[in-house]
């Protein structure tokens, strides 16, 4: 299977080399999103491999995922063979019918999308009343962030509310992975971070970053194909003010309700 899609290079795909930290995210993540869909019609997009799908379909009433890269559908469909609907689409004009679904899940790819207000209302049209959008985003706002190549906009929590709000959400922010509980090694390595961000030295793809990974991690896992429901295993995001910057979490959630 040949491949030119450029987010191939920034997909964590099963297999890739990852920390034990990134790899317990991912069980957070998705563990908390599952929270929502018991007995829920529910669409993740951005699924990439999909690696959480298992996790979101297992009370789901149906689920579909959707992604742009159909080399990244093939490789989950090869996984999943049957148990989830596939669907190559743009976020930005959803291929469903009003009032389709109960819960959106988008992680870690809001900030790839040219069009952040097309998405939002597009999620308007094809969630039913009382339904939601689950959004993860890496934390712009830390002073050693460093942003995705092919990425467009990262969004704070006050950016990620007004835009929320504009189209009738409710919106409440959740914080993942404090930075005052990062290992020694990651605080000592951060100021390093912040000089190699500044002077472009970070590597732009997931092969490259290996290095990195280990110096600041130490020894790495492997992503699985399916994260698995371990509930209660891992620490889930716990609540933060939404009127202001937030720079003690690696990752921002967003849950916004439809009203």
């Amino acid at each position: 299977m040949s491949c030119t899609d450029k987010f191939v290079s920034v997909t964590e795909l099963p297999g890739t080399p990852i920390s034990l930290e990134q790899l317990e995210k991912n069980h957070s993540r998705y563990s908390w999103a599952a929270g929502f869909c018991t007995n829920k019609h529910v669409l993740e997009l951005g699924c990439g491999a999909g690696q959480g799908l298992g996790v979101l379909g297992e009370n789901a009433s149906t689920l579909i995922a959707g992604d742009q890269s159909q080399y990244l559908l093939e490789i989950a469909k090869s996984h999943y063979r049957g148990r989830v609907d596939f669907v190559r689409l743009d976020a930005q004009s959803l291929p469903f019918s009003d009032a389709s679904f109960d819960v959106i899940v988008m992680f870690e790819a809001i900030y790839y999308l040219p069009s952040v207000t097309n998405f939002i209302a597009e999620a308007r049209r094809v969630l039913k009343l009382g339904g939601t959008v689950l959004i993860a985003t890496a934390n712009k706002e830390l002073y050693d962030f460093n942003a995705s190549p092919y990425s467009v906009k990262y969004y704070s929590v006050k950016e990620l509310g007004r835009l929320f709000v504009s189209e009738s959400f409710e919106t409440e922010f959740l914080g993942e992975t404090r930075v005052d509980g990062i290992s020694r090694r990651q605080k000592v390595l951060r100021p390093f971070r912040k000089f190699a961000v500044a002077l472009n030295l970070i590597p732009k793809t997931m092969r490259g970053k290996r290095w990195i990974k280990r110096l600041v991690y130490g020894k790495l896992q492997r992503m699985p194909a399916e994260l698995t429901a371990e509930k209660n295993s891992y620490p889930l995001p716990k609540p933060i003010p939404g009127d202001r910057s937030d720079t003690e979490h690696k990752t921002i959630f967003c849950v916004a309700t439809l009203k």
